[in-house]
C-alpha cells in the first residue's frame, strides 16, 4: 500500500499543477479586465502593463454609469433575463414530467427529435425567426426578446431526465388520494423538483443575460437595447477608451459572479444530473 502510495503521488502533484495552471490561465482575463477598470485612464494602455495598480480609482466606473442608457440597458437586461427564466422554468418543468412520467403515442419520437433541434445553429433560424416576430409587430419590444426563448430543448432535456430519477409511486399515490393532474403536478412533482429548477433558473438566466445576437437583431431603438449590446455599441462609438470599456465589462459580468459563487453546488450538480439514469 505504501509502495503504491509513493508511485501515485508524483502523478497527484503533476495534476494538481497543471489544474492549477489552467485555473490562473482562466482566471487571468478576468484578473486583468479588473485592472485595466480601476486604472488611471491614462495608464490603461501603457506598456509594460501595470500588473497591480498603484493608485487604483473608481473614476472609469463613475464614467461610465454616468454614460446616458446604461441604467436602461441592465433594466432591459435584467427584465428580459427574469421574465425568460420564470417562463421557461415553468414551460420546461411541464414538458419534463410529460416526458419523463407519461405514456402517450410517439414521446419518444417528439422527445428525440426536440432534442435534436439543439444541433440547428442559432444562426439558421435569426432570418425565420426576425420575419416571424416582425409580422407579428413584435420587433423592438419586449415580446420580441422574450418569447423566442420562453421554451428550450436544453430545459426540457435536463428536467425529463431529473424528473425521471423521482419515484413513480409518489405520483400514483398522489392520485389514489383524490390529485388531479395539476395538483400532482404542483404539489408532488414541483416540490419534489426544486434543485432540478434551480439549476435551469441559473443556466437560463446567465445565457439571456449574455445573450447579443438576437437582442441586436430584434432592436433598435437605445430604450430597448439589453446591457451586451449597449457595451458592444459603446466599444465602436470610443474605441481607445479601454479603462472606461473594462468598467462596463466588469459591471456585466458581477451578476455572473455573484452568481456563480452563490449557487456553486447547483453548477456541480447541472453537470451531473444529465447523466442520471432516466
Amino acid at each position: 500500500m505504501l509502495l503504491e502510495d509513493k508511485r501515485t503521488r508524483p502523478r497527484h502533484y503533476i495534476a494538481v499543477l497543471f489544474l492549477l495552471a489552467a485555473a490562473l490561465s482562466a482566471i487571468n482575463p478576468l484578473y486583468w479586465m479588473i485592472m485595466t477598470a480601476v486604472q488611471q485612464p491614462t495608464l490603461a494602455v501603457t506598456f509594460p502593463p501595470e500588473w497591480f495598480p498603484s493608485n487604483p480609482t473608481w473614476i472609469n466606473f463613475q464614467r461610465f454609469l454616468a454614460r446616458p442608457g446604461v441604467m436602461r440597458w441592465t433594466t432591459n437586461s435584467l427584465f428580459v433575463a427574469l421574465a425568460v427564466t420564470g417562463i421557461q422554468i415553468f414551460t420546461s418543468a411541464m414538458a419534463g414530467y410529460a416526458f419523463a412520467k407519461k405514456t402517450f403515442p410517439g414521446s419518444n419520437v417528439i422527445f428525440y427529435l426536440y432534442i435534436a433541434s439543439m444541433m440547428v445553429p442559432v444562426q439558421v433560424t435569426l432570418v425565420p425567426l426576425f420575419l416571424i416576430m416582425t409580422s407579428l409587430g413584435f420587433q423592438d419590444t419586449y415580446a420580441g426578446l422574450i418569447l423566442p426563448a420562453i421554451a428550450g430543448p436544453f430545459g426540457v432535456f435536463l428536467m425529463k431526465q431529473f424528473i425521471s430519477t423521482l419515484p413513480t409511486e409518489l405520483i400514483e399515490a398522489a392520485i389514489i388520494d383524490g390529485c388531479g393532474e395539476v395538483q400532482t403536478f404542483g404539489r408532488v412533482i414541483l416540490p419534489l423538483a426544486k434543485p432540478g429548477l434551480a439549476v435551469l433558473g441559473i443556466f437560463t438566466f446567465m445565457g439571456q443575460w449574455n445573450q447579443f445576437l438576437w437582442p441586436l437583431i430584434i432592436t433598435n431603438s437605445a430604450n430597448m437595447r439589453t446591457l451586451p449590446v449597449g457595451l458592444a455599441l459603446l466599444q465602436e462609438e470610443l474605441p481607445m477608451q479601454y479603462g472606461l470599456l473594462m468598467a462596463g465589462a466588469t459591471y456585466a459580468a458581477i451578476p455572473m459572479i455573484v452568481i456563480f459563487f452563490m449557487f456553486q453546488r447547483y453548477f456541480l450538480r447541472g453537470i451531473t444530473v444529465g447523466a442520471l439514469k432516466g
